[in-house]
């Protein structure tokens, strides 16, 4: 957890660090509205991981048991928690160039795959790590804020 969050840190602080970011003729400024999108997106996106991983850190949130079981039996409305915010996150993104929005797309669908096709639980950490360094590298490299 740790390492994932210094990797993101270490994506969008690139921006700072090299000259050559954001890639100048590709970048994207994002209304308000995409900001919004993505922002919920990836918030709800990671209520669903912390329901996974960490239940007890959300399940005293008020209102949040039933979510939170629901999206532990990997059911039809775990799929729903995920897609749902997952295509927030791309209609947020989707102005990006084509190389950008298909990275994201094609990590939010590997973490999906691997987390409903009964592989193991070591691969599916993994494609949430590529996952979250892809999109926060697209973010650094393509996006500007409002």
């Amino acid at each position: 957890m740790v390492l994932l969050g210094v990797t993101v840190i270490t994506a969008l602080g690139t921006r700072w660090l090299l000259p050559g970011l954001p890639l100048q003729g590709a970048t994207v400024t994002l209304t308000l509205a995409e900001v919004v999108l993505v922002l919920v997106g990836l918030a709800i996106l990671g209520f669903h991981c912390s329901a996974m991983f960490f239940t007890s850190l959300v399940e005293w949130l008020p209102g949040t048991q039933g979510a939170v079981h629901d999206i532990r039996l990997l059911g039809t409305a775990s799929l729903i928690w995920y897609t749902a915010p997952a295509l927030m996150v791309t209609l947020g993104l989707r102005r990006l160039p084509w190389y950008g929005i298909g990275t994201v797309v094609l990590a939010l669908l590997a973490i999906g795959i691997t987390m409903y096709d009964g592989g193991t639980l070591h691969i599916h950490l993994t494609a949430i790590f590529i996952a979250v360094l892809c999109i926060s590298a697209a973010s650094a490299a393509l996006v500007s804020p409002p």
